[in-house]
């Protein structure tokens, strides 16, 4: 006998579509948000747009780690709908297949994401949040080039101010030239110029910037008055600054990886907080991978809703109960880290007290007959619904009458 039947595979392709579809729309959603302040903050700091595309891919295993849960939360509580809605589900209950038999295929899936999770958030996250630091560094820094604003005065070297009116061909052609330098002898030269252009030069901390058609005023303590000087071309060498170096992974806990949490955890030569900060996020890994596992079990308990209905009031309380797991946990971390509760009992307290909610949910929808976990909450919706409704025919009424009434009759 096959361990995967034609049930098993039926239900694998109505759970993937959703899965996957839920998983693009939700990465999608958060890289274009993002998309949109990165290119404002690299556009402020004079980089390159090919910048804004690296720190989106070192940002995409953060959300992914965000996307996979809730995909698969999704996946399956939308396949079990479907099979609730058109009776499916009853026919496989009637040739005496139980919920946790139907849950096979889901709970491989829930297996297979939870590692990979599990190696996202443990390795390639930390390493790709670390990434992303650094390119927003070398943004402020300038390391990616002189940062010189059209229309400002920019300090690009020691002593050095340049600005520039116009710029155009990506900074190749610039145009409106004024650079004023001054000595540590008190001598100074101030440059007006048509034309210009940044070129490079063998010293790699030195660029040269090559004026055209131009003046040149060049004062000192000992000049009765300055010299003036008309040139048809003149190169001002500018040293580059020295870029601070960015500081080594690990400077916040989640760009540690997995591995190195647990051997700060258990160096004693550390401070205390040190070790607790580190365990609360060690810990926090885990329990969100670890309800990775327990999502079969609660997206079947609010994806079947009450006979004759077509509710999804299971669907919109599925999102509402991961979220606000997931922030209780960020909540428990933050306590942990600060020494005021240990990290293992504030993170994992809620996880047990979450797991024991959705495994009574399961026993009512599997094992109590015309159980509804949610039944209560389905028969208020239903009333409010319905409140709703007639309060909005009524105001249609109303308003109704009033126009009547304020049209005058024919023949008045």
């Amino acid at each position: 006998m096959k361990f995967l039947t034609a049930t098993d595979r039926y239900i694998f392709r109505l759970v993937m579509l959703p899965l996957l579809a839920t998983l693009a729309i939700a990465a999608s959603l958060l890289l274009l948000d993002k998309m949109l302040t990165l290119f404002d903050f690299v556009a402020a700091e004079g980089g390159p747009v090919s910048v804004v595309w690296r720190m989106l891919a070192n940002l995409m295993p953060e959300y992914l780690s965000l996307g996979i849960p809730i995909g698969l939360l999704l996946g399956i509580l939308l396949a079990f709908r479907k099979l609730a809605t058109s009776s499916e589900l009853d026919i496989f209950r009637a040739v005496g297949m139980s919920y946790f038999r139907l849950l096979r295929v889901p709970f491989l899936l829930a297996i297979a994401l939870a590692a990979v999770n599990f190696a996202i958030v443990g390795f390639v996250q930390p390493s790709a949040r670390y990434l992303y630091e650094e390119l927003r560094f070398e943004l402020r820094s300038g390391a990616f080039g002189a940062k010189v604003r059209v229309g400002e005065f920019n300090n690009v070297g020691k002593n050095l101010t340049v600005r520039i009116d116009e710029s155009r061909n990506n900074g190749n052609a610039l145009s409106g030239m004024f650079v004023y330098a001054q000595g540590n002898k008190g001598q100074s030269i101030a440059v007006t110029a048509e034309k210009g252009q940044f070129l490079r030069t063998d010293d790699p901390d030195t660029i040269l910037l090559r004026l055209e058609k131009g003046t040149l005023v060049h004062d000192a303590p000992n000049y009765k008055s300055p010299r003036v000087l008309s040139f048809t071309s003149h190169d001002v060498p500018i040293p580059l600054p020295q870029i601070e170096s960015f500081r080594s992974r690990g400077g916040k806990d989640r760009e540690y990886l997995i591995t190195e949490l647990v051997q700060i955890g258990n160096d004693t030569q550390r401070p205390q907080l040190d070790r607790d900060s580190a365990w609360a996020n060690f810990h926090f890994r885990l329990v969100e991978v670890a309800m990775m596992l327990l999502l079969p079990l609660l997206a079947l308990a609010l994806a079947i809703p009450p006979k004759r209905s077509t509710s999804a009031l299971g669907v919109f309380l599925s999102i509402v109960m991961v979220v606000t797991y997931h922030k209780i946990n960020e909540y428990a971390e933050s306590v942990g880290a600060m020494g005021i509760v240990d990290p293992v009992i504030a993170l994992w307290a809620p996880f047990v007290l979450f797991a024991a909610l959705i495994i009574w949910m399961y026993h009512v929808i599997a094992h109590v007959p015309g159980g509804q976990p949610i039944g209560a909450l389905e028969v208020f919706a239903t009333k409010a619904g319905k409140w709703f409704k007639k309060l909005f025919r009524w105001g249609r009424k109303s308003r109704l009458a009033t126009i009547g009434m304020s049209v005058p009759q024919e023949g008045s």
